[in-house]
């Protein structure tokens, strides 16, 4: 305030406070203002934030768990498809599709079987889960959805196009994990992933998406792709349903 020509009283004016809180600020260091305040303070002394209030600062910084959050999208419709070509095309590794039809990569991924190929050739695995086409659980959220594309020919879709990609590997879930499939979509392109938890009556792509990035053991990426694993561990071969495709 020195520096600034002024006074907590003339401080307090430009802020729009009372002179015994700006005091208050002065003298209780882990005391953090209102953020509107704050940055009325700043502006009238000329400083960044971060020189008077560098707790508030911190706190803002990202240090837990959604550290591994990218971006996330109340829509996965909303997620662009470069975002879901650039994580394909940049895996090296792992490629593991497990949404309960999957169908719409190969809308959504230009030349996506194609660039599966290529990816096997380059040494990646590449993986799908499906649910069953004659499941139980299928027939019930084709009743939930409700719309022409349905649950069942959404998954044939996929099996058309899987049946022209030998290299590649795929299981149908479990009967026993249907539910928990089909409630949560998991996309892992080696460290990063693409999360879909389906909401109520809406289809995949009316429901939120999540973006991750793995920032170690433990966090949010490591516990949906444990999940993901979990449910391919179980899972039943299509290799003859493929045969049929």
């Amino acid at each position: 305030m020195e520096s600034a020509g002024l006074s907590p009283r003339k401080l307090a004016l430009k802020v729009g406070v009372s002179g015994k809180t700006v005091e208050r600020w002065v003298n209780d260091p882990e005391l953090i203002p209102h953020p509107r305040n704050r940055e009325d303070a700043c502006k009238a002394l000329g400083v960044d934030e971060e020189m008077i209030w560098p707790k508030a600062v911190k706190e803002r910084i990202k240090t837990g768990g959604d550290r591994e959050i990218v971006h996330s999208y109340p829509y996965r419709s909303a997620c662009p498809s470069t975002v879901w070509g650039e994580l394909t095309e940049q895996a090296t590794e792992e490629l593991f599709f497990s949404g309960y039809t999957n169908y719409f990569l190969w809308t959504q991924v230009p030349d996506f079987s194609n660039l599966l190929r290529r990816k096997v050739r380059e040494g990646c695995r590449v993986r799908f889960l499906l649910g069953d086409p004659n499941g139980e659980v299928t027939r019930q959220r084709e009743v939930i959805e409700d719309v022409a594309l349905t649950v069942s020919t959404r998954i044939r879709v996929s099996l058309e196009n899987l049946a022209r990609l030998e290299e590649v590997e795929a299981r149908y879930s479990s009967p026993e994990d249907a539910t928990n499939h089909v409630s949560l979509s998991v996309f892992r392109f080696d460290d990063e992933a693409l999360v879909t938890p389906h909401l109520a009556r809406l289809v995949g792509h009316d429901s939120p998406l999540l973006h991750l990035r793995s920032m170690g053991a433990g966090g949010m990426f490591s516990r949906f792709s444990d999940h993901a694993e979990e449910l391919w561990g179980r899972g039943v071969p299509i290799q003859s349903e493929k045969t049929r495709a």
